[in-house]
């Protein structure tokens, strides 16, 4: 078990008795203290904060069923009352406990073949329990807490008639009529009476004091006496002090610390010490004092900062999967990327430690939430994906079904028609399940294959003829390329129109080299009818060259009449072009419009660039002349 610790403990009055033996010497003793240094002791105490308590590890429950006896063995108990930070740490293991059966759940499921979408967690039998124990203890806090603050305020009540007692003995003791006997009783009902609200306990202490050290300065202490007391006094008090600076030394932040408080009851407890050494003791207490709260302080506020980073890393983690684009995640493997990368932001929380306390369960319910949300979202997609094969099963299984009815007709053309569209109806349909995809993939083309082979068989005459016309026009395509170049122009195009007469006269070749040799036809067409342009655009330009007139004046007219004649074909050619983007290419009739303009503007771009050429002649022209 646990050790549990009080978590709001007042700080005890200060008793300035010395020794039980006799009253009168006991009154001696306290004669001539000083009041002082006495209370700066008292402050010093009330300002130490108390010790984060840690449960010890290796005794915490092992299971969760121990969590919620161990629980409920506090609720049933006065451990409730202190025990608050056990509690704390056994609802953080309980929920643990429960994410770790989850995941073992998850990962047995998984070696039993389920798939990993489907999974989903058994209710939690024990959280029902879990949560009673937890609303009993924090029922019995809340009425401790309120019995706390009506016991403080009785306290104070009785503290208040005890003060009135001092005053009514400090003035008999004026009168010549000390009680000191009455006085000791005062006292020690004074120091049985604890707690009292926090902000009474100054000005209490601050009046018993004053009454205490009036009752003392009426009586007559033997002075001998009084010495020998301040020196037995000065021995615990350097003892005490040598115990606080040796825990400067312990390692043990803690427990140092709890040491240091139970070494300032004892120093309050101890009587004074001769006036001119009060100030050296308690400074040299003090000072040892002072260095253990400072590292105490250090120590929580590295531990402060460490669970403040811990909760940043937490919280980004959090943000992390809050801000998953589901949507995004279409396919497959998009969903087992993603499941692989919360898979790691678990693993990586697992890491991180504790955050503060306050924050430690919202946060960790934050990032369960987001997790439950990614696989609740995860199998809402593999639920609809399924039903989506499932249907794609069914609609691929009716077009197996119809094309196995067509394999047998004999209307080539209608039947090859509708099997094609029976084709691209199932690439349109989705994926099936892996286990169908194969064997109904090979019925639906075995059906197709089926009919098509019976089809080509009984019009293998027609592609034999479709073959020679494919030969044909290959040669013609040849006979092009062939045509000699140094021919004038006139006889080349006059040759080119025979052939293309040849190429039209020629019948069909087989559909899937028709668009093919068309392009291949086409290429050595325009390639003639290029090198032609070309040449006649030479000569022009060669002719130009021989012909430019000499003087200023008509140079300068045909260099702006050039230019104008440039601009304008640019013009032309932008519109050319502008209107190729307009045309559709989704038949053949636009295709072929589109290749006539764009060998138009090429020819344009031909005839511009020799345009350009007799402008740059002309200028140079121009230069010779000046």
């Amino acid at each position: 078990m646990s050790e549990c610790i009080k978590s709001n403990v007042q700080p005890e009055e200060l008793n300035i008795t010395s020794t039980p033996d006799e009253a009168v010497n006991a009154a001696a003793i306290e004669l001539n203290e000083q009041n002082s240094i006495e209370e700066e002791a008292l402050q010093v105490q009330t300002e130490i904060v108390d010790a984060h308590e840690a449960v010890n590890e290796d005794s915490k429950p092992a299971t969760r069923q121990d969590i919620i006896e161990r629980l409920k063995a506090i609720a049933d108990s006065d451990e409730v009352l202190t025990c608050k930070n056990e509690v704390e740490s056994l609802k953080v293991q309980f929920y643990r406990l429960r994410t770790a059966e989850i995941e073992q759940a998850h990962k047995e499921f998984l070696v039993q073949g389920g798939e990993a979408e489907l999974f989903i967690p058994q209710p939690d039998e024990l959280e029902e329990p879990f949560k009673a124990a937890m609303s009993v203890i924090k029922a019995k806090r809340n009425e401790w807490l309120v019995a706390q603050e009506k016991e403080m305020l009785v306290n104070y009540e009785f503290k208040l008639a005890l003060l009135e007692q001092l005053q009514s003995l400090v003035d008999k003791a004026e009168q010549g009529n000390p009680d000191v006997a009455e006085f000791k009783a005062v006292q020690a009902r004074w120091k049985d009476i604890k707690n009292v609200p926090q902000d009474k306990v100054a000005p209490l202490w601050k009046q018993y004091q004053l009454l205490v050290e009036q009752f003392y300065d009426v009586l007559k202490i033997n002075s001998e006496f009084r010495e020998y007391d301040f020196k037995k006094n000065l021995e615990i008090k350097t003892r005490l002090c040598e115990a606080a600076e040796a825990l400067e030394k312990d390692e043990d932040v803690i427990a140092s610390f709890r040491q240091l408080q139970q070494l300032h009851n004892e120093y309050r407890e101890t009587g004074p010490v001769a006036p001119e050494l009060r100030e050296e003791i308690w400074g040299r207490f003090k000072a040892a004092s002072t260095n253990i709260n400072r590292r105490h302080q250090e120590h929580f506020e590295a531990k402060k900062e460490k669970e403040k980073e811990n909760l940043d890393k937490k919280t980004a983690i959090c943000e992390e999967l809050e801000n998953m684009d589901f949507a995004s995640f279409t396919g497959y493997q998009a969903w087992n990327d993603a499941t692989q990368r919360v898979l790691d932001l678990q693993a990586l929380w697992k890491e991180i430690g504790f955050a503060p306390q306050k924050m430690n369960l919202k946060v960790f319910e934050r990032f369960r939430a987001a997790c439950d949300e990614f696989f609740k979202q995860k199998s809402d997609f593999f639920k609809e994906a399924k039903n989506a094969l499932a249907n794609n099963l069914e609609r691929k299984k009716a077009l197996c079904e119809l094309a196995e009815k067509l394999k047998d007709s004999e209307d080539w053309k209608a039947t090859a028609d509708k099997l094609a569209k029976l084709q691209k109806e199932w690439k349109e349909i989705g994926p099936v399940a892996q286990k169908h995809s194969e064997a109904l993939w090979k019925r639906f083309v075995s059906a197709c294959d089926a009919f098509f082979e019976r089809r080509n068989a009984a019009t293998s005459s027609q592609r034999s003829v479709e073959q020679e016309n494919l030969k044909k026009k290959r040669e013609v395509i040849e006979k092009i390329k062939a045509i000699d170049s140094s021919l004038p122009g006139d006889e080349q195009t006059r040759q080119l129109a025979a052939l293309s007469q040849e190429w039209n006269e020629i019948g069909f070749v087989p559909f899937k080299e028709k668009d093919n040799i068309y392009k291949e036809y086409k290429q050595a067409v325009n390639a003639l009818y290029e090198a032609l342009h070309v040449n006649a655009n030479e000569r022009k330009l060669a002719k130009f060259r021989n012909n430019i007139g000499k003087g200023g004046n008509s140079l300068q007219r045909e260099r702006e009449h050039l230019i104008r004649q440039y601009e304008a074909m640019k013009n032309e050619i932008a519109t050319y072009e502008n209107n190729i983007g307009f045309l559709s290419v989704s038949n053949k009739k636009g295709a072929s419009l589109v290749d006539v303009m764009k060998q138009k503007v090429n020819k344009l771009k031909q005839d511009a660039q020799v345009i350009l050429k007799k402008i740059h002649l002309v200028e140079d022209e121009m230069e010779k002349g000046k």
